[in-house]
């Protein structure tokens, strides 16, 4: 098979997106097909120096040059889209028939790439890796009138560009159920869950990272840390969070965030107002190093805002599974983190204003090792069973051949 992949971002930088290309690209190329995967230049996050761009015969990966503005404004992420999804169709276009083109949505309907090259190849198959959702993550995130005149004519551009699409691969099944309402009531393009995944060899079983740096400079050895790992943006809520640890002793319990976000600001007041006095907030860290910071925690945190349910998928699920922490979910009722809690017992799911209910459970996981134990058991046998790219890439597989 000759299989195109497209998205913004590719590995070695650092964002989820990027990963999980490099990921499928490398397994389709293992199992024969002759992969390109066009992708940017540019980054995620300021810190996206992971290594070289790699360079290999299969995957082909074809880099076109973004300005890499970064994700400071919307302005600038939105130029950088712009030149991005302005090339990936002009390249589109130029590339030899293939048989398959996979695209992701950074930047948001990138399909259009993919009808461009069917202008030339009227056989090829179009598939949409839906990570977010839009126009509905620019209206709930605030960036565009929910219901305006913008919001109609992205609506309108999704139906059409669905009923030329032949699958989108959706997260969970909220997400799924969004898109079929929204966009493919007839039952087309067809509409395939696929959790995201981590590698199972980052997380060996029974393996023990080297210690953090971190660990010895923020002084949490001793006490019980939850750990917020990656962007903390439009879609994510902490005020609960940050009520209930203010009833939590500092001396025992630390909140650490590392990663960044339009929420960092924010963040960093509350650190600097020393409420809550046990917060510390930390950059972005290579991927060699994550296991590292998972290792160091007790808790992982996962939060969603309510109207974001559907919209997107939080994809630190995944890591800290394989790390072995037990979740702590603050968010809607339904969506992949509440199913992986409601399905393998591997935290706790809260709702936004359940300040006791987060005090009363990470007091409980503080006072009894044994419940934390357990808690951890359970997060890696839902790991094995779901949540790696042993996993995920075998429904790919299954979607991709079928």
């Amino acid at each position: 098979m000759r299989l195109t992949l497209v998205n913004q971002f590719y590995a070695p930088d650092l964002s989820p997106t990027a990963q999980l290309a490099a990921s499928l690209a490398e397994n389709r190329a293992r199992r024969g097909d002759q992969v390109t995967v066009v992708a940017g230049t540019g980054g995620y996050a300021e810190r996206a120096d992971d290594g070289p761009f790699p360079s290999t015969a299969n995957p082909r990966l074809d880099r076109l040059w973004t300005p890499s503005l970064g994700r400071g404004t919307a302005l600038r992420r939105a130029l950088d889209y712009a030149v991005f999804f302005v090339q990936a169709c002009c390249r589109l276009f130029t590339l030899p028939p293939q048989d398959a083109i996979l695209l992701m949505t950074t930047p948001p309907f990138l399909a259009v790439a993919g009808l461009v090259h069917r202008l030339r190849n009227r056989g090829v198959r179009l598939i949409v890796w839906s990570m977010d959702c839009y126009p509905e993550t620019l209206e709930q995130a605030g960036m565009i009138r929910v219901g305006g005149p913008i919001a109609a004519a992205l609506r309108a551009l999704n139906r059409w560009l669905y009923r030329r699409l032949d699958s989108v691969v959706c997260l969970d099944d909220s997400m799924r159920r969004m898109l079929e309402h929204a966009y493919a009531p007839g039952g087309h393009p067809r509409l395939v869950v696929i959790p995201n995944w981590e590698p199972a060899a980052r997380f060996p079983a029974g393996g023990r990272p080297p210690t953090w740096e971190g660990a010895d400079r923020l002084g949490l050895r001793g006490k019980l840390v939850v750990l917020y790992l990656g962007n903390a943006g439009a879609g994510h809520r902490f005020d609960t969070l940050m009520e209930a640890a203010q009833r939590l002793p500092a001396v025992e319990h630390a909140l650490v965030f590392v990663g960044g976000g339009s929420a960092w600001p924010d963040l960093r007041a509350a650190r600097d107002s020393g409420r809550p006095a046990n917060l510390s907030l930390e950059g972005y860290v290579p991927h060699d190093v994550l296991p590292s910071v998972l290792a160091s925690a007790d808790v992982a945190l996962i939060t969603l805002r309510d109207e974001m349910l559907g919209v997107m998928s939080p994809s630190k699920l995944h890591s800290a599974l394989g790390a072995g922490l037990p979740i702590l979910y603050i968010g809607p009722h339904g969506g992949n983190v509440h199913e992986a809690i409601e399905r393998f017992g591997c935290g706790i799911s809260l709702r936004h204003g359940d300040v006791d209910g987060v005090v009363e459970f990470l007091s409980r996981l503080r006072s009894d090792p044994r419940a934390r134990q357990d808690y951890a058991l359970r997060s890696r046998q839902a790991f094995e069973a779901a949540y790696t790219d042993l996993v995920g890439l075998a429904r790919f597989d299954s979607l991709l051949d079928g």
